[in-house]
């Protein structure tokens, strides 16, 4: 096995000095474990797959490349390498959440020699700013080829041959900016090599997900791409498309898995895992013949589950389902152009409670046009469908959405850009921060109040403490509807 790049700065250097030649490229990205307060609260980390295929690929190619897996590292480490050099290539993904990660390893690279590729969702959307604060070039779209030619383009003529390269954007000769045409992507999946995982620290990820977890669990994509149209989310890596690896591809690679790193459960990470129920069927055909069964969990929409399908995910050993139902207001979905009806959604996790598989719910608040009244029924549709879990959030405009395009006269910025993210972003007429919370507390009061109605334990509170912190709740949020931001 490969040992981890990320552990000790003395090793880096050992392994560079034996190369014949300098890495052609250090991969890295902006996510730090030991700085997410909320991810530590959580500790279910992943490893970083994009990245991982993207080594893969150029190593098949004869490409020497390293990855630095921040995950468990720190900016100190990173920093401290990139400074020790010798400099070379640095590719860095970055995403809605790293951004002021990501900007701080651009600066310290770019002063240290390195030449500063960038990638992954966020990078093309706001590609004039990350130029602007050191980035030599920014890969749009899906990676593997464009870097294997951007590689090849800085080795024999420099920032000369980004002109030439399909899916980049940098800065030319005069200032202005430029956006190469888009790259063709991909078309067989199952040509591409698995996830460079032997790259790194694989054995951490397995600890840590046992020690807080008494379970390990790993990450497979068997798919890239989505092809629906919801107005607030990102297509900006793989367009609205669906390409899928053959079933007899990912079985081989779970096969795998199982027998290097003995994981107790995987998380199957495509957008929506069961979009393809031919496929599915296949798969479990699949994994039925080879004697496979693992427990894994995965996310779909309500219109991809119909009970055939729900019962290849329970032979196969699916135990949750998570289902985007953003609302209870089927005004709202339309408006979010989701093409999914509430009850769809109702009738999906009847399926997966028939079952013996627990469903997740996904739910977003303050959409464009909400009113109390879609609040209302959102708590209404979650207290009939009575998902295991929920999760919600506020809904924020992501940069190159229709709904950013929509509502982007109206951002307004509570901080630079560069110390921000777009989840910070207020949009000015929406309702305060204070009723959300308001919503939050409604919902998962009343839900909490049909469970024990229906018998179920909920923790120490009586019924009538949660009628009472409902009032209190329901008075918040009508009180708070007077309140936008301005």
């Amino acid at each position: 096995m490969a040992r981890s790049f990320v552990v000790k700065r003395e090793e880096f250097s050992r392994r560079v000095v034996d190369y014949l030649n300098p890495m052609d490229l250090l991969l890295t990205h902006g996510f730090y474990l030991s700085e997410d307060p909320k991810e530590l609260a959580v500790m279910k980390p992943y490893a970083p797959l994009g990245i991982l295929y993207l080594s893969s690929h150029l190593r098949k190619k004869g490409i020497q490349v390293e990855v630095y897996d921040a995950t468990f590292g720190s900016r100190e480490e990173l920093f401290k390498m990139l400074q020790d050099g010798p400099p070379s290539v640095l590719g860095i993904y970055g995403n809605l959440m790293t951004r002021q990660s990501v900007l701080s390893i651009v600066s310290v690279a770019r002063a240290a020699g390195w030449t500063v590729i960038l990638g992954g969702p966020e990078p093309p959307a706001y590609a004039a700013e990350y130029l602007a604060a050191g980035a030599h070039a920014i890969v749009e779209g899906e990676g593997e080829i464009a870097v294997e030619e951007l590689l090849a383009g800085i080795r024999t003529e420099g920032v000369r041959s980004f002109e030439r390269i399909s899916g980049l954007i940098f800065r030319g000769e005069n200032g202005s900016l430029v956006r190469t045409p888009s790259r063709s992507l991909i078309p067989d999946l199952d040509a591409q090599p698995w996830p460079d995982r032997e790259r790194i620290d694989m054995e951490r990820y397995m600890r840590v997900w046992r020690d807080h977890h008494g379970v390990s669990s790993l990450s497979v994509i068997t798919a890239r791409g989505c092809a629906y149209r919801c107005r607030w989310c990102s297509h900006s890596t793989y367009g609205q498309t669906h390409r899928r690896r053959s079933s007899k591809g990912v079985a081989d690679e779970v096969e795998w898995l199982l027998r290097r790193y003995q994981p107790e459960m995987l998380w199957m990470a495509d957008d929506v895992f069961t979009i393809h129920h031919g496929w599915i069927k296949d798969y479990a055909r699949e994994m039925k013949h080879r004697g496979i069964r693992i427990p894994f969990e995965c996310i779909t929409r309500a219109d991809r589950l119909n009970p055939q399908v729900a019962d290849a995910l329970a032979e196969l050993g699916c135990f949750r389902v998570w289902i985007g139902s953003e609302s209870g207001s089927q005004r709202i979905l339309d408006a979010m152009g989701r093409e999914v009806k509430v009850e769809q959604v109702c009738d999906s996790i009847r399926l997966c409670r028939e079952r013996g598989i627990q469903s997740g719910m996904f739910l977003m608040w303050g959409y464009e046009g909400e009113e109390v009244s879609d609040v209302e029924a959102t708590v209404a549709h979650v207290k009939a469908s009575l998902p295991d879990a929920f999760l919600t959030t506020v809904a924020y405009p992501i940069k190159g959405t229709p709904y950013h395009d929509a509502v982007a006269s109206r951002l307004i910025s509570s901080s630079e850009w560069s110390r921000s993210t777009d989840r910070d972003v207020r949009i000015r007429g929406r309702r305060s921060g204070t009723f959300y919370q308001y919503a939050d507390r409604l919902l998962k009061s009343e839900v909490a109040l049909q469970k024990i109605r229906d018998g179920a334990p909920v923790e120490s509170r009586t019924a009538e403490d949660l009628r009472n912190q409902i009032d209190e709740a329901r008075r918040g949020l009508y009180a708070a509807a007077a309140e936008v931001e301005s």
